[in-house]
């Protein structure tokens, strides 16, 4: 899933280690879910949406055509 959770965690001046600690999951969960390769929970993603100061658009929201694998 594509998101932007590391440029809202960088313009935050967060590390990936302390929004996993305000979102009560791994620093390697986060590495997933930045790279696209873990779908986190609607309650994951309204977390880490509260630790960045964003809407749920602002970060996780994909315009229909634009997914990786290509289909439009």
């Amino acid at each position: 899933m594509e998101n932007q959770v590391k440029v809202s965690r960088v313009g935050v001046h967060l590390t990936q280690q302390q929004l996993a600690e305000r979102v009560g999951v791994t620093r390697q969960t986060i590495s997933l879910i930045e790279k696209g390769k873990y779908n986190p929970t609607l309650k994951l993603c309204l977390e880490i949406c509260y630790a960045v100061n964003k809407t749920l658009d602002e970060v996780f929201w994909i315009e229909k055509g634009s997914g990786s694998n290509g289909e439009n």
